[in-house]
C-alpha cells in the first residue's frame, strides 16, 4: 500500500483480491458423504470394529459404549435387585437417559418388556476396596426400588425406529422407620463391613445422682418472709445545694491485724429502702498509729427515729469520738497493754461524754432540739499488736455487744445495773488513787465544755456501758446496733444461722458478710450496722 493520497508506483499486491475474490470456484462435493451422522459413524468404526447384532444393511456398525465400574457401595441400594457382576444401574446423582424422538444412529434404550438378553462381557475390572455401606436418600430409593434391570442394548424397530419408551413405574412404597434391610451379599460382591452398633440409650434423668451444693445465704429466717422488699426500691430525696448530705445504702469494710480479722456492715433497713429515707446509722472504721502501736476503732451510732437530721447527727457522734480517741491513741493502747481497766473506763467515759456534748451543741447552733438531734454511740478498741487480745468496747444507747464461742452465742452486752462490768481475763484493776496512771488516764487534756443553754438543761440519762475481755483462738465478737441486736434476741433461728456460718475456720470474705448480715427477719425492718471480729 502507499502513503495517503498517493498513486502506487510499482505492480499492485493482489493478495486481497485473491482471497475474497468472488469469481473463484468452490471445490465441488467431496467423494465422500460429509453429513454430521456420517462424521459420528466414521468417529465409532475408528474407536472400534464391533457390529450391533441387527443393524440394518447400509448402516456402519456401532460398538457398544463401554460403561466405567459402579462407585463402591452403589448398588448397595434397599429393595434393589442383586445380579452377578457389576450393576449396569446408573448413579443416584446422574440424570436419567434422554428419550429418542427421531431416527438415530446410534443405539436405543432397550425394551423392558420384550425378552432380555445377556449383555457382553465387559473389560476385567479388579474389585474395588471394601467402603462403608452407602446409605440412599429418598430420591435415589424412589428411582431404583423396585425397578427391573435395564440393558444396555435394544434392538430398535422397524425403519430404524426406537420403540417408545414404557411409563413410569409406580412410586415406591414409604421406607419403613428404623435402619433399612441388609440386602443378600452376592459370590462376586466385596465383604461389606459391619455397621457400628447405636450406643446405649441415656438413663433416666432420676438416675443421676448430683452432688449437693453447699448452701449458700439465705434471703430470710421464720416463718414467713418480711412485708417489705429484699432490695432498695425508693432512693432518698436529694438536695442539689447539699450532696454532700448524702448517705449510701450499704457500706462494707474489713481488715486484718494480729491475729484478728474485722468485717464491718452497715445497711439500710426495709421500712427506709422503701419509704425512700436515708440510713438513720453511721459506721466509721479508721486505724491510728502505726505497726505494733497501731490501734483499731469500729464506732457506729444511731440517729433519733423519725427526725430529718438522725443520719447527720449520727454521723456527726461517729467523727467526734474518732477524733478524740485519734489524738488519744498512744496513751489508749498503753493502758490496754497494761491492763489498767478503771483508768480506760474512766477516760473512754469521758471521751464519749465530750463528744455526745459537742453533739448537742451543734443541735442548738442549729435551732434544733436537743433530744431530736442526739445519736446512741457503740464503739470497739483493738490494738494490733498481735500479743494483745485484750477487746475493749464502751457506748451509750441501744445495741447489742455478743461473743460466739464453741458454736454458741453469748450475750455479753453490759446491764444497766452493772457499774463495774466483768473484769480482764488475767489482768487486775490498779488503784485508782495511783500519782501517774490513772489521772493521765482520765483527764486526757480534756477540758469539760460548757453548756450551750442558760439555765443548763439535763443531760441525756443514757448509761455509759463499758467492758473489757480477753479473746480465745476461735471467738467471734459481734458489736452491732438494735436493728440486728433486736431480731438476734427475738429470733432463735437467725442465731443459729449465723452461728454456723461464722463458726467455720476461716471466717467469711466481705461479700458473704454482708449477705448474712443482712438476713432478714419478719417484724425487724430497721437499718443494721454490725462489726465482728475472728480470733485466729
Amino acid at each position: 500500500m502507499s502513503q495517503q493520497g498517493g498513486r502506487p508506483t510499482g505492480p499492485e499486491d493482489d493478495w486481497w483480491g485473491q482471497l475474497y475474490d468472488d469469481s473463484t470456484g468452490d471445490t465441488g462435493p467431496a467423494s465422500v458423504p460429509d453429513s454430521l451422522d456420517d462424521r459420528f459413524a466414521s468417529a465409532a468404526g475408528a474407536v472400534g470394529d464391533r457390529g450391533v447384532p441387527g443393524a440394518g444393511a447400509g448402516e456402519r456398525a456401532v460398538p457398544d459404549p463401554v460403561l466405567p465400574a459402579p462407585r463402591p457401595g452403589a448398588d448397595d441400594i434397599m429393595d434393589a435387585p442383586r445380579t452377578s457382576g457389576p450393576s449396569p444401574q446408573r448413579a443416584p446423582w446422574e440424570p436419567p437417559p434422554a428419550r429418542p424422538t427421531g431416527p438415530v444412529t446410534f443405539p436405543a434404550a432397550a425394551k423392558r418388556q420384550g425378552p432380555e438378553r445377556t449383555p457382553p462381557a465387559p473389560p476385567t475390572v479388579p474389585p474395588p476396596p471394601p467402603a462403608p455401606p452407602f446409605w440412599p436418600g429418598p430420591e435415589a430409593a424412589r428411582t431404583t426400588a423396585g425397578a427391573p434391570p435395564r440393558g444396555p442394548t435394544a434392538e430398535p424397530g422397524p425403519g430404524g425406529t426406537a420403540p417408545p419408551a414404557p411409563a413410569d413405574p409406580p412410586p415406591a412404597p414409604p421406607r419403613p422407620a428404623g435402619p433399612p434391610p441388609t440386602p443378600p451379599p452376592s459370590a462376586d460382591s466385596p465383604p461389606t463391613p459391619p455397621r457400628p452398633a447405636d450406643p446405649p440409650p441415656d438413663p433416666p434423668e432420676a438416675a443421676f445422682e448430683r452432688p449437693a451444693s453447699s448452701p449458700g445465704p439465705r434471703g430470710h429466717v421464720g416463718s414467713r418472709p418480711p412485708t417489705y422488699d429484699a432490695e432498695p426500691t425508693a432512693l432518698p430525696l436529694a438536695d442539689p445545694d447539699e450532696l454532700d448530705d448524702l448517705v449510701a445504702d450499704t457500706v462494707l469494710d474489713g481488715a486484718r491485724y494480729g491475729s484478728c480479722t474485722v468485717r464491718a456492715v452497715s445497711v439500710r433497713g426495709d421500712s427506709a429502702r422503701y419509704r425512700g429515707e436515708p440510713r438513720r446509722d453511721s459506721l466509721l472504721t479508721a486505724r491510728f498509729g502505726t505497726g505494733e502501736q497501731a490501734l483499731l476503732l469500729v464506732a457506729m451510732a444511731t440517729g433519733a427515729r423519725a427526725t430529718p437530721g438522725a443520719h447527720r447527727a449520727a454521723a456527726e457522734a461517729c467523727h467526734w469520738i474518732g477524733r478524740a480517741v485519734g489524738r488519744s491513741h498512744v496513751r489508749l493502747v498503753e493502758d490496754i497493754r497494761a491492763g489498767r481497766r478503771g483508768d480506760l473506763k474512766s477516760g473512754l467515759h469521758r471521751l464519749t461524754d465530750r463528744s455526745l456534748g459537742k453533739l448537742r451543741a451543734s443541735a442548738a447552733e442549729q435551732g434544733v432540739d436537743p433530744e431530736e438531734y442526739a445519736a446512741g454511740l457503740r464503739c470497739l478498741l483493738l490494738p494490733a499488736d498481735p500479743e494483745c487480745r485484750t477487746r475493749v468496747f464502751f457506748g451509750v444507747g441501744p445495741g447489742g455487744l455478743f461473743r460466739l464461742r464453741d458454736g454458741e452465742w453469748q450475750d455479753i452486752e453490759p446491764q444497766v445495773g452493772e457499774i463495774k462490768g466483768e473484769p480482764v481475763v488475767g489482768f487486775g484493776s490498779p488503784p485508782s488513787e495511783t500519782p501517774d496512771g490513772d489521772r493521765l488516764t482520765m483527764d486526757l487534756g480534756i477540758p469539760t465544755p460548757p453548756s450551750p443553754y442558760e439555765p443548763a438543761p439535763e443531760p441525756r440519762r443514757e448509761p455509759f456501758r463499758f467492758r473489757t475481755s480477753v479473746a480465745r483462738p476461735g471467738d467471734t465478737l459481734l458489736v452491732c446496733s438494735g436493728g440486728l441486736a433486736d431480731p438476734l434476741r427475738g429470733e432463735p433461728e437467725l442465731g443459729d444461722y449465723l452461728a454456723e456460718r461464722w463458726s467455720r475456720p476461716e471466717p467469711p470474705g466481705l461479700a458473704a458478710f454482708l449477705a448474712d448480715s443482712q438476713v432478714r427477719v419478719k417484724g425487724y425492718a430497721d437499718d443494721r450496722t454490725a462489726a465482728a471480729v475472728w480470733e485466729a
